[in-house]
């Protein structure tokens, strides 16, 4: 860069940006026993069931767009769907008040089959 030229060239710097990630409980009401079968083979790509209904998954922006609009794919009206982002204090206060385990701290990455 040519200070006081008032342009960058592409060459002169890179800007590499990682995506934040964030966690997601992602909770749902599937009245149809073949949508839940659908949804919860999907949201097994994603991330981990935690109860019957309650996945928690480790989610960009990009991912929990895929994701819902994957889902919104196999849901009717009839249907529920409410994703969650938690703020690092939440996942941080989890221990807090809840029994021992019940949220590991394992970062993982899941991927879609």
């Amino acid at each position: 860069m040519v200070w006081g030229s008032g342009s960058i060239r592409s060459t002169d710097c890179e800007v590499i940006m990682a995506e934040l990630k964030h966690w997601y409980l992602v909770c749902y009401d599937i009245r149809s026993q073949k949508r839940w079968r659908k949804a919860y083979k999907l949201l097994e790509g994603y991330g981990e069931r935690i109860q019957y209904s309650i996945f928690r998954c480790w989610l960009t922006q990009r991912s929990r767009e895929k994701l819902r609009w994957q889902l919104e794919e196999v849901l009717t009206k009839e249907d529920d769907l409410l994703l969650i982002r938690l703020s690092q204090q939440c996942v941080q206060d989890l221990p807090k008040y809840n029994r021992p385990n019940t949220w590991l701290f394992d970062e993982q990455t899941f991927k879609v089959l």
